[in-house]
């Protein structure tokens, strides 16, 4: 099994940053501080775009500000002219987080959701408003073939100004997690300003294949053997704007099941991850049943569907449970009695853009 390069122990991600600090001491910063730091960044550099725009306006001319979630589209897109795409983004702890944004329909969608990814004014902005960074240097080229399933991205020299191994595996991974949204793509390998290279400025390997599976991979500390495999689960975040997929080792049949059962057990608890269910809640079974997956939960599941951020925990269990092949549709009883999530529980895309950037309304308007 591939070790996914985003893996790091939280002793060894904190030795690490204690080294970096050089020994003073460091100011902790919550997930949502990080994120409200962002959004406000990415405010107050709409407001400066704004206002310089009125400062060179001709005398007379009327100059409408722009608000902060239409700066980067100054003409209004309609439904019929956009699709939907996802994008990885990195937040501050250095989760990649999928988000699904609306964009311009082209022929070459896989190419321009990645040039969503690379640093510029623009999509640094779009990133900041969601509280998440991009993944790839400022101003990397990027070259895309795909054919029977393979992608192969060739990323110009910026892309070797990464300053550690941690900024380089982001990219890679983050890439090649959002190629794999795709249908058409299965695996992704890499060239670098054309040639093919076995490790990156920092160590990072990039000599074999990449897929979708292992994002932000949990560590083991235990040996993995034959019979180690891995599910997919959703967590909420600690802000609960969005959800980050986590990648966790199990030593049972990797099914909806051993998922459930997983997502119920909650992430770690130095993940600064939210637990999306009570720590009493259990899962009575699964059924499954020409593509209905059912699941049984007890009471205390309640508490999580109809308390605060309870939207985005009946979304947790929804994506755990739906990613596997064969599931059509899940449901989920209460101690055998049937539960209904509310409409805006059943979403068909992950992390919308649009919805997350509702998440802090009013931190700062323009009239």
């Amino acid at each position: 099994m591939k070790k996914d390069m985003n893996a790091e122990k939280p002793a060894e991600r904190t030795k690490r940053r204690e080294k970096a600090a050089g020994g003073l001491k460091r100011l902790r910063l919550k997930r949502q501080d990080v994120e409200k730091l962002l959004v406000l960044c990415a405010c107050a550099l709409t407001v400066a775009l704004a206002l310089g725009q009125n400062r060179s306006a001709p005398a007379g001319e009327n100059v409408s500000s722009i608000p902060p979630a239409a700066a980067a589209d100054a003409v209004p897109l309609t439904a019929a002219d956009t699709q939907p795409t996802v994008v990885y983004y990195q937040d501050g702890e250095g989760y990649l987080v999928p988000v699904t944004r609306q964009v311009d329909k082209t022929d070459g969608i896989a190419k321009a959701t990645l040039n969503l990814m690379v640093a510029s004014s623009a999509n640094d902005l779009a990133a900041a408003r969601l509280g998440l960074k991009t993944t790839v240097p400022e101003g990397t080229k990027i070259d895309l073939d795909i054919a029977d399933g393979k992608a192969r991205v060739d990323l110009s020299k910026e892309a070797l100004n990464c300053q550690t191994a941690e900024q380089e595996g982001i990219m890679v991974s983050s890439v090649a997690q959002t190629l794999c949204e795709f249908d058409s793509v299965r695996e992704v390998s890499f060239l670098f300003d054309g040639q093919k290279r076995s490790r990156l400025t920092h160590g990072t390997d990039v000599s074999g294949v990449f897929t979708g599976k292992n994002v932000n991979l949990e560590s083991v500390e235990t040996l993995a053997d034959a019979g180690a495999h891995t599910v997919q689960l959703y967590f909420p975040s600690e802000t609960g704007r969005m959800l980050v997929p986590v990648t966790r080792t199990v030593f049972s049949d990797a099914d909806v099941t051993t998922a459930i059962l997983e997502w119920v057990k909650g992430p770690r608890t130095d993940s600064g991850l939210s637990a999306p269910v009570p720590r009493d809640c259990g899962l009575l079974g699964v059924k499954m049943k020409d593509g209905t997956v059912t699941l049984d939960f007890t009471k205390q599941f309640m508490e999580a569907a109809q308390g605060e951020g309870g939207v985005q925990a009946l979304r947790a269990v929804l994506f755990t449970a739906g990613q596997f092949p064969g599931v059509k549709q899940v449901k989920i009883t209460v101690e055998g009695q049937p539960f209904e999530p509310p409409k805006e529980a059943k979403s068909t895309f992950v992390n919308q853009a649009s919805e997350i950037e509702t998440y802090y309304p009013g931190v700062i308007e323009i009239d």
